[in-house]
């Protein structure tokens, strides 16, 4: 990785520069572009410390970002991170910039007395699978996952 760039917690500074990297990470899963909406999430985000940010900044600019978001888990009796958001610019990939941010979100996190830090990602995102499973990542092969959509009717038929 560049020596150049500097791996941080965000800040307030950072919103609007932030916002657009969040926004082109959404663009990324096929969400419309929309700015505004990107930054009132990552704002509010901030302002509320519902989540913990890094960015990877060059000093005039940044060049991605991670998100983190606390977590509990009952059954170990434990507090832990979920890693939701990683995203860097086409333009910085396979630099050692994605690698940077996980390291130092799992670093923090440690620090922070969690259990773990916890991530999904697409089946077929086999470079992001390849990069977590070089960080010590572990496939999950005992556990499914299941989703309720909250927004749509429910027939229990």
């Amino acid at each position: 990785m560049n020596p150049n760039i500097t791996i941080r917690r965000a800040h307030q500074d950072d919103l609007s520069s932030l916002a657009t990297l969040f926004d082109l990470y959404r663009q990324f899963y096929e969400c419309p572009a929309d700015l505004d909406a990107a930054t009132n999430w990552i704002q509010h985000n901030i302002e509320a410390q519902r989540s913990v940010i890094f960015t990877a900044d060059t000093g005039s600019e940044l060049l991605g970002f991670t998100q983190l978001y606390p977590a509990l888990c009952s059954v170990d009796l434990v507090e832990y991170y979920v890693l939701y958001d990683l995203y860097v610019l086409e333009r910085a990939r396979r630099q050692g910039v994605a690698k940077a941010l996980m390291n130092a979100a799992s670093e923090w996190a440690r620090e922070q007395g969690a259990a773990r830090l916890d991530l999904e990602t697409a089946r077929d995102n086999r470079a992001g699978q390849a990069l977590y499973r070089s960080l010590g990542y572990t496939l999950d092969e005992v556990f499914l996952k299941f989703s309720l959509d909250l927004t749509t009717p429910f027939n229990a038929g």
